[in-house]
């Protein structure tokens, strides 16, 4: 029995089976690269679902972090520590503009923060919120509830809200469906688990524009898209637009679990002492943690990498002809490869076997969403090995 194969054995004896078995087991990781239990090496194409911003045991990470949990690891919200204060100021200092903050442990979390939020900060009669179709906003029953799959939302539902879903990118439908009485409109500035879809442009403009015309909060979810992934700190600086609340996590932390829910204007004070908490949230390792990654995104200069990078990804993509490549959309470092048959399954298995980890997102779409010091010689190699990789996915060889 080989080690992944015995591994794998205990995971289904021990685990629920709500993930099902992972093809991989993952031994240690180093730079871009992850070895699995087998020793094989692997070029780690979506980094831990862009979270692993900085690689794997990035100098400055460890550094951080066990200077941290050596000195102090735990608080909890009932005492101060200067790691959470100075993680709060270098955010805002970036979004460059008035609000408060609010840490937690997740996307998930940082979304539930923000219903609670804007719900505290609506008006009377303001009593539904409105979301897009194809949306992911976490699992937990009100995260969920905003979330626009019905494969994972339905068999949860009821969510004891009123939540309407839009079509994402159509101006028109929102402002059909948002009136004086919309508490708020949860969107995302590209869908990530949708397959990394982009919107029209002008779409942010528009969100915000019908969130001004009626008085409900916009909630711009950035929990895939923020901390550098697009080739800006934030998406939304990219499209000149400001929401009323921003949700973080992912990448913020380069690993560790972190979530932020942040609250422009009067929406920063909007809660009141005891309306909302974490035990976990803002602890000093996490905030070391993600200090250390921003100081790093700008000393190395990782924005310009990921615009420049995420133009080479593309272009040498584009640039390859196989019969089941249909082309590639995304910005920065978070890119989909589109299919022309439901493979993707196949083109991430073929990839592991070539070397390169990437991510079904979709029956018709490959997700890759490698960290930000990914290097133009590494996207280089998986561009030239993504010939083999199609074929052996089925798509017939290459044309021309």
């Amino acid at each position: 029995m080989s080690a992944t194969t015995a591994l794998q054995a205990r995971f289904e004896a021990a685990l629920m089976p709500n993930y099902g078995t992972p093809p991989i087991a993952l031994a240690r990781g180093e730079g871009n690269h992850v070895w699995d239990v087998e020793g094989r090496r692997y070029l780690d194409l979506i980094a831990g679902i862009a979270v692993s911003t900085l690689g794997h045991g990035h100098p400055a990470l460890v550094k951080a972090v066990t200077e941290q949990v050596a000195t102090l690891a735990h608080t909890s919200n009932l005492f101060l520590h200067e790691r959470e204060v100075e993680l709060a100021e270098r955010l805002l200092g970036l979004l460059g503009a008035q609000a408060r903050v609010f840490f937690a442990n997740s996307g998930t979390e940082a979304n539930e923060a923000a219903l609670k939020l804007v719900k505290r900060a609506a008006g009377p009669g303001r009593d539904h919120i409105v979301s897009t179709v194809a949306s992911f906003h976490g699992r937990t029953s009100g995260a969920l509830a905003i979330t626009g799959k019905a494969a994972i939302r339905d068999p949860f539902g009821p969510f004891g809200m009123d939540v309407r879903f839009v079509p994402y990118g159509d101006g028109d439908a929102l402002r059909e469906a948002v009136d004086d009485s919309t508490i708020a409109v949860f969107v995302e500035p590209t869908q990530g688990e949708a397959g990394i879809v982009t919107p029209p442009a002008g779409y942010l403009a528009d969100v915000r524009e019908v969130c001004d015309a009626t008085g409900a909060a916009f909630v711009l979810d950035e929990i895939q898209s923020g901390v550098g992934r697009t080739g800006h700190w934030f998406a939304h600086q990219a499209a000149g637009v400001l929401p009323d609340v921003l949700t973080l996590a992912k990448g913020l932390a380069g690993g560790l679990p972190i979530g932020a829910c942040v609250g422009f204007g009067r929406y920063g004070e909007a809660f009141a002492k005891g309306d909302h908490g974490s035990t976990f949230g803002g602890n000093p390792v996490a905030a070391a943690a993600a200090l250390a990654v921003l100081d790093t995104i700008e000393r190395a200069d990782l924005l310009t990498n990921a615009a420049r990078t995420g133009e080479l990804l593309a272009a040498g993509v584009e640039e390859v002809a196989d019969p089941l490549l249909l082309g590639v959309r995304g910005t920065g470092l978070w890119r989909a490869l589109l299919l022309a048959e439901p493979a993707a399954v196949e083109v991430q298995s073929a990839a592991a076997r070539h070397g390169f980890l990437v991510n079904a997102v979709a029956p018709d779409i490959v997700r890759v969403a490698p960290p930000l010091t990914i290097t133009p010689g590494e996207v280089e190699g998986f561009v030239r090995a993504l010939p083999a990789i199609l074929q052996e996915a089925g798509g017939g060889g290459q044309d021309g």
